[in-house]
This record gives structure tokens, sequence and C-alpha cells, in this order.
């Protein structure tokens, strides 16, 4: 971009060349798209992933009900960290318990599942979610992650944008920085031979 201050600066400058001033308005043109429309770009691309989030939010939330399950025993899988990126950004450490539990129909049933409670001796209550027909689900997104998941979607956006613009407008300056060095081939292939001998009748 030091091409757009140095060219205002010197504008008046005799030695200035056309290429300057051109290579000075393609700078000018990508910054003003960096500035203008990459952070368009990037906010349009959030409020889509937000919506769409967002009504996946709702979805969840009135397909999965929560529901307690009662402890019949610790799983033999060990507990593990793990992390879901639906519902939490923070790790925590999940147990893998044998649970039973009433389905929305009444009916009774059983198996095994994850729980972040302390309490998983035989006996202890937790809490857990699942679908309409009783099948134990992971537990639905929250709105405030699903948002967070948006900015990022519209930050990266933006940055791939702002990428994109320079990326561009580095091959535009480098194509004619080719040119004009070709150019000056050119002309120097006609001129170079006669070069200092003007006016000494050789």
């Amino acid at each position: 971009m030091r091409a757009v201050t140095g060219v205002w600066r010197w504008r008046h400058n005799p030695l200035r060349r056309a290429t300057d001033r051109r290579e000075a308005w393609v700078a000018l043109v990508a910054l003003l798209l960096m500035v203008l429309a990459a952070p368009a770009l990037g906010w349009v691309c959030g409020s889509h992933t937000d919506d769409a989030l967002q009504k996946s939010v709702r979805a969840q939330r009135a397909g999965r009900q929560a529901t307690t399950a009662v402890v019949v025993r610790r799983s033999p899988r060990a507990p593990r960290s793990v992390t879901d990126p639906e519902t939490s950004s923070e790790r925590a450490s999940q147990t893998s318990v044998v649970a039973r539990w009433k389905a929305p129909d009444g009916t009774n049933r059983r198996g095994t599942v994850m729980t972040s409670s302390r309490r998983t001796g035989p006996g202890s209550e937790v809490e857990i979610w699942t679908d309409p027909d009783g099948r134990a689900v992971p537990r639905p997104m929250d709105a405030a992650t699903a948002r967070t998941h948006a900015v990022l979607a519209g930050l990266g956006a933006t940055l791939l944008g702002v990428g994109l613009i320079e990326g561009v407008r580095q091959l535009t300056v480098r194509h004619m920085m080719r040119r004009r060095y070709t150019r000056i081939d050119q002309d120097w292939a006609r001129t170079g031979p006669d070069w200092g001998r003007t006016g000494t009748g050789s």
C-alpha cells in the first residue's frame, strides 16, 4: 500500500511514470475492498451461519428432552476427556455409565451414557437427553455457542476475503512490473547499440 502514499506525495514529480500511477490505483482499489467489501462478506457469512445454527438449536430443543437416569453401574470403558463442539467450548471429563430411564411413552430403557456428574455410583441420578423415541442423544446445542460459531465463521470469511484481495493485488502488480521490464528490455535493445554515439559522426 506504500504505492498510494508514495504517488500522492510525488504526484507532481516529473519523473513519475504512468505505471506508478496505475500501481497506485490498484493499491487504492485493493485497500477499499479490504476495508469495505471483506467485512461485508464476513457479516453476510456470519449472519447466514447464525440463522442456520439458530434453526438447528430450535430443532434440537424441540426434538430432545432432558430426563433423569439412574446409574446401574460404571461402564468398563475408562473416563475420557471430551469437547462437544455443539454444546460447549470447555473441556470436561465425562464418565461412561450404564443407566436406566423411562422413555416418553413410559417404557423402561437401559443403555450406556456419558455423564459429567461426579456422582456415578450405583443408584445415583444423572441428567441425560433423549429423543422422542427415548434413545439417549447428545445435549442440544445452546444459542450462545451457536452465535460464537457464527462469529468465528464471519471472522474467517473476512480474513479469507482480505487474503484473496491482497493475493490478487500482488499478482496484478507483479504482472505490471513484468510488462514494464519487458518494455525496458525492448527499448534498450533498440537504443543500446547507439548509446553514447550521438553526434560523434560514427
